[in-house]
């Protein structure tokens, strides 16, 4: 296979390295980093586990494959430049889809963006959406993935900041290009920080179907209660509703959904609470007997407080919030 696709020659042709490598070719490198993928090694360090495989180091021609760091240096010694030329290299390697008679017809799109904890003073790191690190600087780079073989078709290392509706609009027309060839249906994904009118009109223009997460606006969520309300029989949402809206400053309107999910207590935990105010009430009535009165506990271990008899009403169980689910689909696309 690497043969047909001329590997080797695509590598020397595409990459500009002008550093000497002395331990391996820089095609080797490049080849074992791109084997230890395919066989399911996604990071550097797991390549320990395939030091002395037979098949890798027989066509690597080596007796046994390099430690991480010397593979990170290499990786470190190339100039910026190079990643898009990998990049172009990647794309090359589609050829083998065709070389395995796969050819698909409908392939979705997922873009997000992802967190780069920077450990110093980088230029450019920022304090921003961090769930895991809250507080550390970062990165945000943007991310789009071929869902169907989980390939990298595009990407962008930008500073910590949100990215604006220019630069998403930027990175998703770069993507479209680097699609395999023979593809007639596009679908795309994208969570509520791609939520802008660039996103949607770059989607429109390449002909995509795609929904994309809505962040809740005060207008938008007034839109939602006005709707009708159903069921939702294709998902497990308890009920959904389907409206057209123009957000503030949008060329048009788009389609709405919203799904609601109600919450529900568990009934081993209504029981748990149950059988512990009965306890403490039976407490609080031994304490304070001698004084002539019988005290309840308030909140959760008792009868409810002053502010859950407003909310609830006396002797009716307690409701769990709604929540409201909105995702913009578009306009031409009926299901």
């Amino acid at each position: 296979m690497l043969e047909k696709l001329g590997f080797q020659q695509l590598v020397e042709e595409t990459l500009t390295i002008k550093r000497l490598t002395r331990v391996m070719p820089a095609c080797q490198f490049v080849l074992a980093m791109v084997l230890a993928l395919y066989v399911g090694f996604s990071r550097l360090h797991h390549l320990r586990f395939l030091e002395r495989e037979p098949m890798l180091t027989g066509i690597l021609k080596v007796l046994r494959l390099r430690p991480q760091c010397t593979f990170w240096r290499f990786l470190a010694s190339l100039h910026l430049s190079v990643a898009g030329q990998i990049l172009r290299i990647q794309q090359s390697l589609q050829r083998a889809w065709e070389a395995a008679h796969v050819a698909l017809k409908t392939i979705t799109l997922d873009t997000d963006t992802t967190v780069h904890i920077l450990f110093g003073h980088q230029m450019g790191g920022r304090k921003s959406y961090n769930p895991k690190n809250r507080g550390k600087r970062s990165d945000q780079p943007i991310l789009t993935f071929l869902a169907e073989t989980r390939e990298y078709l595009g990407g962008e290392l930008r500073n910590g900041d949100r990215p604006t509706g220019k630069q998403i609009a930027r990175h998703l027309e770069s993507v479209f290009p680097a699609l395999p060839k023979g593809v007639e249906t596009i679908y795309a994904r994208a969570d509520s920080g791609f939520y802008c009118n660039e996103a949607v009109e770059a989607y429109e223009k390449a002909g995509t179907r795609y929904i994309v997460s809505a962040r809740k606006t005060s207008r938008l969520v007034d839109e939602s209660k006005a709707a009708p309300w159903t069921g939702s029989p294709k998902t497990d949402a308890d009920a959904q509703c389907e409206f057209r809206y123009p957000p503030e400053g949008w060329s048009q309107a788009h389609r709405f959904i919203a799904l609601r999910y109600i919450k529900k207590r568990p009934a081993a935990t209504e029981g748990t609470q149950r059988s512990t105010a009965t306890a403490s009430s039976s407490k609080y009535e031994r304490r304070h007997r001698h004084a002539g009165v019988v005290l309840q506990p308030a909140g959760g271990r008792g009868e409810p407080h002053q502010g859950g008899q407003k909310r609830r009403g006396a002797g009716r169980p307690s409701v769990g919030a709604v929540a409201d689910e909105l995702h913009l689909l578009s306009a031409r696309h009926g299901g």
